[in-house]
């Protein structure tokens, strides 16, 4: 039996409720914090700060307006990206700010934890905010895939994405999760288009 219900409808506009559910959410104090990672470059280019921002805009447009939920996804990598951050700003940005921090942490990778172990805990483990803010994160990441030329990265995040992030979609969001598989997809193709993967084949053979 699942865990919880899982999305399975994706709003076309946002609600005039779900408007003024946004309007009374104080972001700003967690983008503050955020501005800590403008200096952290991407492998697809710009900068995690922006990341940190995409993540919450994919939220917000999927209709997930909760406040703990969208201040974590404005600093969901502060503590994984800047070294020695000191957490106590998450929980003193504001009355939600404890909570912020139990979810960041859900959704950071720990001292001496490998990927897939970090992967493995969320899918059996995490809540299902740390779900749902796992799958925005990796869509903004496959969204920026495209513009990696990679093939060997490529490849192994799709497989990344494929093995670890499809299970933790699937168990939260229908839509999010269709939207990976379109994105994996793109990404497989431009793999075949480039003729990596047969390359990649013929040399299996060898």
């Amino acid at each position: 039996m699942a865990k919880y219900e899982m999305a399975t409808e994706k709003p076309s506009q946002m609600e005039n409720e779900k408007m003024l559910q946004l309007k009374n959410i104080l972001l700003a104090p967690y983008m503050q914090l955020a501005t800590s990672l403008i200096g952290k470059q991407r492998h697809a280019g710009g900068n995690m700060f922006r990341h940190q921002l995409d993540t919450m805009t994919i939220l917000i447009d999927y209709g997930y307006i909760d406040g703990v939920l969208l201040k974590a996804s404005c600093v969901h990598d502060v503590i994984e990206d800047i070294p020695g951050f000191d957490a106590n700003k998450i929980i003193n940005a504001d009355e939600d700010g404890e909570e912020v921090l139990r979810l960041v942490l859900e959704v950071t990778k720990r001292e001496g934890e490998s990927k897939n172990d970090f992967l493995h805990r969320i899918i059996a483990e995490g809540s299902q905010k740390a779900k749902i803010l796992k799958t925005a994160d990796r869509i903004s990441n496959m969204i920026s895939l495209g513009w990696v030329n990679d093939p060997k990265f490529i490849n192994r995040y799709c497989d990344e994405t494929e093995f670890f992030v499809f299970p933790i979609a699937l168990e939260v969001d229908y839509n999010m999760y269709q939207e990976l598989i379109s994105l994996v997809m793109t990404r497989r193709k431009y793999l075949e288009d480039t003729g990596w993967i047969d390359k990649q084949m013929k040399e299996k053979n060898k």
